[in-house]
C-alpha cells in the first residue's frame, strides 16, 4: 500500500452517523483472528516485518523463591505470559502453566513446594486462584463467575485468606482455606466496599485488611478470625493511603508504605496499641515503593521511585545501619524478596534498553548475581532510543515532568513528527523503564515519542497527585497543551506533525486533547478511554464504581454532574477535526466497549475519519501477543499516514 492512499483513507470524510451501521456504505469492516476492523485498509507485509522486530522481546520478572533456593518467573515463550521456574543463575525457564490465557501473577505457598496463582478469562477479570505444583494440574480454589484477589498466607502455608467480589454488589467479602483443600473454603467476613487482605498473623488468628475507598484513601481493620469481627484501626481514619502493610514480626504493630502526615509516602512501623507512628525512612524526598522483610525480621529492603528511577536501599531494620548496596543498571524495579532463609535478595527490574531481568543479592557477602538474560528479539540495544527527562511549566506555573525518545537516527537539528503518548490511572506514572512501542515508533516512523506526568501522576507526592480531582480534571488537559506550547519552542520537533495517543485515562486525555487542541494537531490514537464519565460511571463494574467516583467525582451529585456534561468529550465531539484510531476490548469490565462505541459514532458523524478495532478476546489492555501484533501494524499504517511517512 501506497502512502498516498493511506492519506486520502485518512482524509476522506466518513458517511453521516445514519450511514455507520455493520452493513451500511461507509463503513468496511474485516475479520483478522478474534479483532473487527472498520475501515482500517489491509496492513503491508513490511509494516508487519517491522512490528515483529520490536514484539519478539521476551523479559522475565520475578514472582516467588521456592524452598530449594529456585525461582519462579513470568515470562513469555509462546503467545502469553506464564509461569516458569528457573533452577540457578543462568539456567534453563522451565515452563510450568500451558494457558492460552496469561497468567496475572503467582506466590509459592510458604514452606511448599507449591505455588498460587491467578488467571482471568478474555481479559473480563474475574479471576480465579488456583494452587499448583512443579507437575501435575493445578487445582481451582475458587468459584467460577467470582471475581478473587489480593490474597495472603499465613506463616506456614496451611492458611490462605482473599477478597472475593460477585456480580452486581460493589461489597467484597474475605474468604479463608487451607490452600491444600478447595473444600475448607469459607466466608470469613463480609466488608463493605473495596476490601482485601494484606497479612495474616503469624498465630492465624487474625487478618489485617485494607480498605481502598479510593486511590488515596485507604483504611485498615484487623479482622478476628473466630469472632468474624473487624476492627477498624483508629490511626488510619485521617485520609492516607496505606500500602502493602504487614504485621511486624513479633505481631505487635504493622509495617506500612503510607502518606499519613507526609507530601510523599514513607515506609512507617505503628503500634497496634498506642497507634504511634515510626518512621523508617525519614528525610526521603520521593516515594517508598515496595519493601521486604528478611525472615525474622532484621533485614529491611525497600525502594525508593527518584524521579521515576528505581533506587534500592538494604539497611538493618532495628540500628537503621546501612548494610552493602546492590549496585544495579538504571531502571524500574518490578519485583523485591528476601529467599527464605533471608541470605538473598531477589530483585527484578526493567531499562530504558532491555525488557527486564532478574538478580539475586547476597546480604552478608555483597555480592549481585544475574539469573536470567532476556532476549530482545534481535534488537540491538546501543541503537535503541535513550529516555530524556525534561521538565516544562503549564498555564499556572507547574512544572510538570516527561520523558523525550528521540529517535537515534534523526539529525541533530532535523524536525521530527512527534507523538504524546499519556498514561492511564489517572494516578499511575509513566517511568523509564522497557518501552517497546516507544522505540517503535521512534524507529519505524522517525518519531520522538514523549511521555509526559501530568499533574493527578502519582510518583511526585500527594499534593501534585491531587491537581487535578473532580473539577479540575480538565487542567490535566491544559497540561497537554502546555506540552504543545514547549514543542513549538523546540528547533529539532516538527509541530506541524503532532499526534496524541493514550490508553485507558490516557484515552479520555486523547479524546480531550482533541477536543481542546485539534487544530494543532493531526490526528489521535486512543484505546478503550472514557468517552463520558456519566455513562462510564454508570456502566463500570459495580465493584470499582465508588473507588472511581472518589477519583473522578460523583455523577449523582448535580453539580458534578454539570462538570461532566462540561467537559465529557462525547459532549464536544463535533471539536474534533482531525482523523482518530480507537481500540477496545470486548470483555472489558473497566472502560466497558459502549464508550468507544459512542465515541466512534460521533466523530464519523461529524464526517470526520475514525478507524475502530475491537478484539472479541481481551479486556482491559491487550494481552496476547498475536492481538498486540495487530494493534501495533494498525497504528503504525494509522501514524504513518498521518506524518506522511512511509511505512512500506
Amino acid at each position: 500500500m501506497r502512502l498516498a492512499l493511506i492519506t486520502s483513507l485518512l482524509l476522506a470524510s466518513a458517511s453521516p452517523l445514519a450511514a455507520q451501521t455493520a452493513t451500511a456504505p461507509g463503513v468496511e469492516r474485516r475479520q483478522i483472528g478474534t479483532a473487527t476492523l472498520e475501515n482500517v485498509p489491509a496492513i503491508p507485509d513490511a509494516v508487519k516485518v517491522g512490528v515483529q522486530r520490536f514484539q519478539n522481546f521476551r523479559d522475565a520478572t520475578f514472582r516467588d523463591w521456592l524452598p530449594d533456593g529456585s525461582i519462579l518467573i513470568s515470562t513469555r515463550f509462546g503467545t502469553t505470559s506464564q509461569i516458569h521456574r528457573v533452577a540457578a543463575p543462568g539456567g534453563a525457564r522451565q515452563q510450568l502453566t500451558f494457558f492460552s490465557e496469561p497468567v496475572a501473577g503467582a506466590r509459592t505457598i510458604p514452606g511448599q513446594d507449591r505455588y498460587l496463582f491467578v488467571r482471568d478469562t478474555g481479559g473480563d477479570e474475574w479471576f480465579q486462584l488456583y494452587t499448583a505444583g512443579l507437575s501435575g494440574d493445578p487445582v481451582a480454589l475458587t468459584e467460577p463467575g467470582t471475581r478473587n484477589q489480593s490474597y495472603a498466607f499465613s506463616k506456614d502455608g496451611s492458611l490462605v485468606a482473599w477478597s472475593r467480589a460477585v456480580k452486581g454488589s460493589a461489597d467484597y467479602a474475605i474468604y479463608t482455606a487451607d490452600p491444600a483443600d478447595p473444600a475448607t473454603r469459607k466466608l470469613a467476613y463480609q466488608g463493605t466496599g473495596s476490601i482485601g487482605p494484606e497479612d495474616v498473623s503469624a498465630d492465624k488468628s487474625k487478618v489485617l485488611i485494607a480498605r481502598n475507598l479510593s486511590n488515596r484513601e485507604t483504611r485498615l481493620s484487623v479482622l478476628d478470625l473466630a469472632t468474624g469481627q473487624a476492627r477498624e484501626l483508629a490511626f488510619s481514619a485521617k485520609p492516607a493511603r496505606y500500602e502493602e502493610s504487614r504485621f511486624t514480626p513479633d505481631g505487635r504493630g504493622i509495617l506500612t508504605i503510607s502518606d499519613a502526615d507526609s507530601d510523599v509516602r514513607r515506609l512507617v512501623e505503628v503500634d497496634l496499641e498506642s497507634g504511634k507512628r515510626t518512621v523508617l525512612t525519614p528525610g526521603l524526598k520521593w516515594d517508598v515503593e515496595t519493601f521486604d522483610l528478611s525472615d525474622g525480621g532484621r533485614v529491611l529492603a525497600y525502594t525508593v521511585n527518584e524521579d521515576g528511577f528505581s533506587r534500592v536501599v538494604v539497611q538493618d531494620r532495628i540500628t537503621r545501619r546501612a548494610l552493602p548496596q546492590p549496585d544495579l543498571p538504571k531502571g524500574v524495579l518490578t519485583g523485591l524478596k528476601f529467599s527464605p532463609d533471608g541470605s538473598k535478595l531477589a530483585l527484578s527490574l526493567s531499562t530504558a534498553t532491555s525488557a527486564g531481568d532478574v538478580w539475586s543479592w547476597d546480604v552478608a557477602g555483597g555480592e549481585l548475581t544475574r539469573w536470567t538474560n532476556s532476549e530482545l528479539g534481535g534488537l540491538d540495544p546501543a541503537k535503541l532510543a535513550e529516555p530524556r527527562l525534561i521538565r516544562f511549566k503549564s498555564f499556572d506555573g507547574l512544572s510538570v515532568p516527561a520523558f523525550v525518545y528521540r529517535p537515534k537516527t534523526a539529525a541533530a537539528g532535523a524536525k521530527t513528527p512527534v507523538i504524546i503518548d499519556i498514561h492511564g490511572g489517572p494516578e499511575a506514572q509513566t517511568r523509564p523503564g522497557w518501552n517497546a512501542y516507544a522505540q517503535h515508533f521512534a524507529d519505524v516512523l522517525g518519531a520522538t515519542v514523549i511521555l509526559p506526568n501530568v499533574r493527578g501522576s502519582d510518583g511526585y507526592g500527594t499534593r501534585y497527585l491531587n491537581l487535578d480531582n473532580g473539577p479540575k480534571r480538565e487542567d490535566s488537559v491544559k497540561d497537554i497543551g502546555a506540552l504543545l506550547d514547549w514543542i513549538g519552542r523546540q528547533d529539532n520537533l516538527d509541530a506541524k506533525r503532532v499526534a496524541v495517543y493514550g490508553q485507558s485515562y490516557g484515552g479520555y486525555m486523547s479524546l480531550a486533547t482533541m477536543t481542546h487542541y485539534s487544530d494543532r494537531l493531526v490526528g489521535g490514537v486512543e484505546r478503550y478511554g472514557i468517552s463520558d464519565f456519566i455513562t462510564f460511571l454508570n456502566n463500570t463494574e459495580a465493584y470499582r464504581r465508588d473507588n472511581r467516583r472518589a477519583e473522578y467525582g460523583d455523577e449523582r451529585d448535580p453539580a458534578m454532574r454539570k462538570v461532566f456534561e462540561r467537559i465529557n468529550p462525547l459532549a464536544n465531539v463535533a471539536k474534533i477535526k482531525k482523523p482518530m484510531l480507537v481500540m477496545q476490548g470486548a470483555n472489558d469490565p473497566r472502560v466497558p466497549k459502549s464508550e468507544s462505541d459512542q465515541v466512534v459514532a460521533g466523530i464519523r458523524a461529524n464526517g470526520v475519519p475514525a478507524w475502530y478495532v475491537v478484539f472479541s478476546d481481551e479486556g482491559h489492555g491487550f494481552l496476547k501477543k498475536h492481538n498486540n501484533d495487530l494493534r501495533r501494524e494498525v497504528e503504525t499504517v494509522f501514524l504513518g499516514g498521518l506524518f506522511g511517512v512511509n511505512v512500506d
